[in-house]
């Protein structure tokens, strides 16, 4: 018993010692040997402008504001690319999506999807013995090999694409839809055309999962559905809003986060437990009154324009992450894989990745600097659009062209307005200066544009660009599957 005491004294010492040491991963465990529990609550084309918190002048949020309150919000943080499929493949991979060939947003019965051999955060995290569940939508190939249960996920309910994917898009001015699968697991447990309660079944189902893993490490993973069109609300919320049926769906969606930090608190896991809401890309315009604002940012979801590229973004961690912080220094969504590796102790993929540790950032390190010497903004079929310095204050866009409304507002109704087609030149932005991106100052900053132009190709040689012919020496192979 001697023996076994003091063998345990000194491993108690250790431990301490280990968790007071300088990297974030040696940062993992202080006072408490539980590994974190992590929470990923991620949006579908919501606006930079769309919450209290982020200045919305009609939406009210008092739950995401609470969590910035209590936390951090992170005002320069980013997706890798500006639509749905290869978004979700950088958070979940740590990866810029042109790497592992995830384009675009897949269509249903795609014959490609995330690669098996890629490694996702639930994958990684499931050796150190964590739980993990996907609640909501999938979209990253609706093939069965392809979906979260083959991908690290215990368990997963929700849809496999965009709850707009039919055969009759409204853009055929119809309102007739066709049934969408509501997949439990691996089988469609049934289908769905009034989407007026997914917000709640996510919801549901995320609470009764921290119910039934309280007593061991876990990771949920979010992916709502809304705010992507069309809208649907339950009718806890129905016409609750000054915004109308979008600012609805935004206050059903803060409900939900609500519920999961109630959760979190009656299992007394608040203060060992990340969360993390951000969302996917910015809003989608076209559509009027039914999309959010990305103000004061330019443009929207399609564009790699800070409209459709810098996302609202809080964490809170209570003890970990410093309350009522705004943390400017940016930080990407590939980050956040090798994050939760330091975090948790967890094994990096073997192959590599783009992501790089940012917990000094994200725990408030006044003397951080972002460990990236720049970030990259693709598009289309891997086209390579704008550089961002890793400081965050210099953004240089590539010739290439974008979609714009050109000023034009679109409808209430619910259906889109057709985009028109704009140049873009080489243009660089101050974004320190002008978030809004009004002055190319490309021709007062010489040289910084010769530094972003030698990044530019250093991603080109990696990653490849169509814009410039190039084929990336480090692009892996998306998966591939025949129905």
């Amino acid at each position: 018993m001697k023996n076994f005491t003091l063998s345990f004294l000194f491993l108690s010492l250790f431990l301490g010692f280990y968790a007071s040491c300088g990297s974030s991963k040696e940062n993992t465990q202080t006072e408490n040997p539980r590994l974190p529990n992590i929470v990923i609550i991620f949006t579908d084309d919501q606006g930079y402008q769309d919450l209290g918190c982020f200045g919305s002048p009609d939406i009210l949020t008092p739950n995401i504001d609470r969590m910035a309150k209590e936390g951090a919000r992170f005002t320069n943080f980013y997706t890798a690319q500006p639509v749905c499929s290869a978004s979700r493949s950088a958070l979940l991979t740590g990866n810029y999506p042109s790497r592992i060939g995830i384009q675009g947003a897949l269509f249903p019965r795609a014959k490609i999807g995330l690669n098996p051999n890629e490694i996702t955060i639930a994958e990684m995290l499931k050796p150190q013995g964590y739980a993990t569940a996907c609640f909501g939508k999938w979209h990253l190939g609706d093939h069965p090999d392809f979906l979260p249960t083959k991908q690290g996920f215990d368990e997963y309910f929700g849809l496999p694409y965009s709850n707009d994917m039919w055969p009759l898009h409204p853009e055929n001015a119809t309102h007739k839809f066709i049934p969408l699968p509501l997949l439990d697991g691996d089988s469609v447990v049934q289908y769905i055309e009034d989407q007026s309660q997914l917000t709640t079944w996510y919801t549901e189902h995320a609470v009764d999962f921290i119910n039934r893993k309280k007593d061991q490490p876990f990771f949920l993973y979010v992916p709502h559905s809304m705010p992507h069109v069309p809208l649907y609300v339950s009718d806890k919320f129905k016409g609750k809003s000054e915004r109308g049926l979008y600012g609805d769906v935004i206050m059903e969606i803060d409900w939900s986060v609500g519920q999961i930090l109630q959760a979190l608190k009656d299992n007394n896991l608040d203060e060992n437990t990340l969360v993390i809401f951000t969302s996917d890309n910015g809003p989608w315009l076209n559509y009027g009154r039914h999309s959010g604002t990305a103000l004061p940012l330019r443009e929207g979801k399609g564009t790699t324009l800070e409209g459709g590229v810098r996302e609202p973004t809080v964490m809170r961690w209570p003890g970990k992450i410093p309350a009522g912080q705004e943390i400017s220094k940016p930080g990407m969504t590939i980050d956040i894989l090798p994050t939760l590796a330091g975090l948790t102790g967890a094994e990096l993929p073997q192959h590599p990745i783009d992501g790089k540790d940012i917990w000094p950032i994200i725990s408030g390190d006044e003397h951080a600097q972002n460990p990236h010497e720049a970030y990259f903004f693709y598009y289309n079929q891997n086209e390579l659009h704008a550089v961002l310095s890793g400081d965050g204050r210099w953004k240089l866009y590539l010739p290439h062209k974008y979609r714009s409304l050109n000023g034009r507002e679109g409808s209430d109704d619910g259906l889109p307005i057709p985009y028109e087609m704009n140049e873009m030149g080489l243009e660089l932005y101050d974004l320190d200066n002008d978030i809004s991106e009004t002055k190319n100052v490309a021709a007062d900053h010489p040289e910084i544009v010769t530094q972003m132009q030698q990044h530019a190709e250093a991603a080109r040689a990696e990653l490849g660009d169509k814009l410039t012919s190039r084929t990336g020496t480090g692009v892996r192979p998306v998966g591939e599957q025949v129905w």
